[in-house]
């Protein structure tokens, strides 16, 4: 049976009774797959027979050894960057997707996965008008990292870290999926949609827009500096004193230092929360893929500033008046350093011209 049975809400949470003992279905799986490769129909009861979780596991560490040959030949170590967007909904649609074959009930879950379609989209957006897609195209953190690690300790970290634990990470932060699918197993009121479930799902779908209006306005600035920077003309609807510090302060980013990974951290902590409301319980183990994401975006953040510190002056005093991803209420200095601006020259003027009219 590919799902465990499971007669309350609570019983979906429990590891022991629904993750371990499908694991040696992990073992079997590869040998499976290999004698009903070229017979949909067997490999389409195969699907069904092998318990979900299992098979999103075993993809991603299928998916490992493939991130760490591309990036080994190529020296180009943003091969999981580029799956970042694309897999978690892979993951979730595989979810929904078992579900509809096995006849339960659907409806939290197809709001679901529209959230993780609009989630993937508005990513996977943001990094192809970066180059992220282009050919050698590469996060500066790897190229800077190299210069601090050895050459073999850098393989290891790729092995242990970059192919495969963010791999692993992908489909840990989706593991809240399965037992909102177990929950629908159990039937009855719990497999219907209600209001709380609307509520996670336009929250989450607002925490999108949230990251979608944050990428805009930090690539509205870098383009503008870009033009700034060829043509010393200061582009409409910005300051030259913001150009020239070389970082965006203005709007979501004069709230909070990274208002796109705040938002892209708390969706996968409300979707962990929303399983738990799902199964009627406080805390379960799929908090492992939520807690390991908020751990990787605190150490990435805070590399990324380091660097970012050393290249632009004024960011330590940026950093001082806004919070890294919370907004700092425990200053008064404004975030968009709107109180070291330059009174404007035509306000001067018209300041000169009521002093002789007096």
């Amino acid at each position: 049976m590919a799902l465990p049975v499971v007669r309350t809400l609570i019983d979906c949470s429990v590891f022991d009774k629904t993750v371990l003992p499908y694991l040696p279905q992990l073992y079997d799986l590869p040998g499976q797959i290999f004698q009903s490769w070229n017979n949909p129909v067997e490999l389409q009861s195969l699907y069904l027979a092998t318990n979900p979780l299992i098979t999103s596991f075993a993809f991603s560490l299928f998916l490992a050894p493939l991130f760490l040959i591309i990036s080994e030949a190529n020296k180009n170590y943003s091969q999981v960057d580029r799956m970042w967007s694309i897999l978690p909904t892979v993951y979730n649609a595989h979810y929904v997707v078992f579900a509809h074959m096995s006849g339960l009930p659907t409806a939290r879950l197809d709001n679901l996965v529209a959230f993780s379609t609009v989630w993937s989209l508005r990513l996977t957006f943001n990094y192809w008008r970066k180059g992220g897609y282009s050919i050698g195209s590469e996060d500066y953190r790897w190229e800077i990292l190299r210069k601090y690690i050895s050459p073999p300790l850098f393989f290891i970290f790729n092995v242990t870290f970059i192919s495969l634990a963010q791999s692993v990470l992908l489909f840990l932060i989706t593991t809240p999926t399965y037992v909102m699918v177990l929950a629908a197993r159990v039937g009855g009121i719990a497999a219907e949609m209600s209001t709380a479930d609307l509520v996670f799902s336009r929250v989450l779908m607002g925490l999108v827009l949230l990251e979608f209006f944050a990428d805009n306005q930090q690539w509205s600035y870098q383009q503008a500096k870009k033009q700034y920077q060829k043509s010393a003309k200061v582009p409409h609807r910005f300051e030259q004193d913001d150009l020239d510090r070389g970082f965006v302060v203005t709007g979501l980013w004069s709230w909070s230092r990274h208002p796109n990974f705040a938002a892209e951290q708390a969706i996968w902590v409300v979707l962990y929360q929303w399983g738990c409301w799902t199964t009627n319980v406080t805390y379960n183990w799929t908090l492992a893929g939520a807690m390991a994401y908020l751990f990787l975006f605190q150490a990435s953040t805070w590399f990324t500033e380091l660097i970012t510190a050393k290249k632009y002056p004024e960011y330590k005093e940026y950093q001082q008046r806004v919070g890294k991803f919370i907004p700092k209420l425990t200053t008064d200095l404004p975030g968009d350093f709107s109180d070291q601006k330059a009174t404007p020259r035509v306000e001067k003027a018209n300041s000169n011209v009521a002093k002789k009219k007096r």
